[in-house]
């Protein structure tokens, strides 16, 4: 066990959510642990898609990427949007976009094969596409929108960019989780919500699924060919809370993260040839390694055939051959 001074001071911050997931966490930790600059990093001839790139998080990653010196490609459901965020970063360096909406899988298929053939090397791919909604809605493959987004879509686009993320020996998966997760036990059965509908916590439990198969991933692909990982930004400022969590915000405001303090933990991972290039299948909070549970429930949740079961339901729902 690691008694270090850090880690203590680390461990406190963590235990209270409020100063773990607001600015305090990245204020106090970046100092603890001596934080290498961004802007130190060069991402030249790397190439690094982000989805759901046209706002908060999304934007402010693909901002860092492009500042870098990586190719980076832009993500986006709707082309105007997207071409907009992708104007607005131009004069950083070589920018580009693509438009799909992972919750359609024939438009997930469609993006694979357009960036399959426009970028035959791919270093890496960030999932941060995804919304909280009010109410259920299925796509065309009968899913539940949230879960069709935010754990179907990326998983069936990761599985068809394989040979693109291998091409660049390691590449690197990252997918944009969330503290809330904390909450939700990990489900199958439910994991669709029906006529119960409630959108916080359905959010939730895609986002417990997502970092399950993040391990699950890390588990079946070599870590000489891609790399795994999660990561939950804490608490952030962008449109997405704005809009679905108004109270939230208006009560926490003043202690939210901004857009890139609370992408600095997914740019870190996207450039830094160190632990991030290292490791795979590990969940991080602020360029530290996480446990994936905080109370007993969801931990008992966790078990290997449940996991299993989730694997299976989410290669069938994509419709791609069980890796």
């Amino acid at each position: 066990m690691d008694l270090s001074p850090r880690r203590f001071v680390d461990a406190a911050l963590e235990a209270p959510v409020l100063t773990s997931f607001t600015r305090i966490g990245p204020a106090v930790r970046s100092r603890l642990d001596g934080w290498t600059a961004l802007d130190s990093y060069d991402l030249t001839g790397r190439t690094v898609v982000v989805t759901g790139a046209t706002s908060g998080l999304g934007l402010a990653t693909a901002t860092w990427a492009a500042r870098l010196g990586a190719t980076t490609v832009l993500v986006g459901r709707d082309a105007g949007r997207t071409e907009a965020a992708a104007a607005a970063i131009a004069d950083l360096g070589d920018v580009h976009t693509a438009v799909a909406d992972l919750g359609d899988l024939t438009q997930v298929r469609a993006l694979a094969a357009d960036l399959s053939t426009r970028f035959p090397r791919i270093d890496a791919l960030v999932h941060n596409a995804g919304a909280l909604t009010a109410d259920r809605r299925v796509n065309a493959d009968g899913v539940e929108q949230t879960v069709a987004s935010q754990v179907v879509g990326p998983f069936l686009l990761t599985s068809l960019l394989l040979p693109a993320l291998r091409a660049a020996a390691p590449g690197r998966v990252i997918t944009v989780s969330s503290g809330g997760m904390y909450a939700a036990p990990l489900t199958v059965e439910h994991l669709q919500m029906g006529d119960d509908y409630r959108g916080a916590e359905q959010y939730a439990r895609a986002k417990r699924a997502q970092v399950t198969l993040n391990e699950l991933w890390a588990d079946t692909v070599p870590a000489s060919d891609v790399v795994f990982h999660a990561m939950h930004p804490g608490w952030a400022d962008t449109p997405g809370v704005a809009q679905s969590l108004p109270t939230f915000r208006r009560v926490v405001g003043p202690l939210l993260r901004t857009p890139d303090e609370g992408a600095d933990t997914i740019v870190w991972l996207v450039a830094d040839d160190g632990e991030p290039r290292a490791t795979t299948g590990a969940f991080w909070l602020d360029r530290r390694q996480r446990s994936l549970h905080k109370v007993p429930t969801t931990r008992r949740s966790d078990t290997a055939a449940r996991r299993d079961e989730l694997w299976s339901w989410v290669v069938g729902a994509a419709g791609v051959a069980s890796s």
